[in-house]
């Protein structure tokens, strides 16, 4: 383990990438001192932690969670991207939090893993679309249009009636909608 982890932290990307399978294959073994990497110091050996959790069938969602907290935008993407692979309901409000974050990636990479999480994501995601921002809104739309929930009907067709909306936020109101089934012209009378 300990030489595994040491290729993993050596700074050399290729070097990094190789021991992964090995660490995955240790199983529940890997998760304690991969977990301990994600509070190094070192940016990198934090990421490099998050890549290996991330591929490991038993990393819990809960352990990614606080990493998208990270100081480093770096980790924030990571852990988004980590909990598209272990999506977990316990991960809603993190992930609608990190809509908001200020590196794009990290925001993309959130509203991807509340696709993940699916259905149970709808209520913060209709919630997010009553106060957020533009680019926050257009994020809400695109997952609640990936999900396909009828709960997100009434906020989509608010959405395509709202001449104030973002021609983006209308196209992900719209495409939610046509896969919805309910793909009709709405106008206001």
């Amino acid at each position: 383990m300990k030489d595994l982890l040491a290729e993993l932290t050596s700074g050399d990307d290729q070097r990094a990438e190789r021991p992964i399978s090995a660490l995955v294959e240790l199983g529940l073994d890997s998760i304690p001192p991969l977990l301990h990497l994600t509070h190094s110091e070192d940016v990198d050996t934090r990421w490099w932690a998050v890549r290996a959790l991330a591929a490991s069938p038993h990393t819990r969602t809960s352990y990614l969670i606080p990493l998208l907290d990270d100081s480093s935008a770096e980790i924030r993407a990571a852990a988004a991207l980590a909990l598209c692979e272990h999506p977990g309901e316990e991960a809603v409000e993190a992930l609608t939090k990190a809509l908001s974050d200020e590196d794009s990636l990290t925001a993309g990479l959130a509203g991807n893993a509340l696709v993940r999480v699916g259905s149970p994501a709808v209520p913060s995601l209709l919630e997010v679309l009553k106060e957020a921002s533009a680019n926050v809104r257009i994020l809400a739309l695109r997952a609640l249009s990936e999900i396909r929930d009828h709960r997100a009907i009434p906020a989509m067709m608010n959405c395509l009636n709202n001449e104030n909306e973002s021609a983006v936020a209308q196209y992900w109101a719209q495409q939610g909608l046509e896969r919805l089934g309910l793909d009709m012209v709405y106008i206001k009378p």
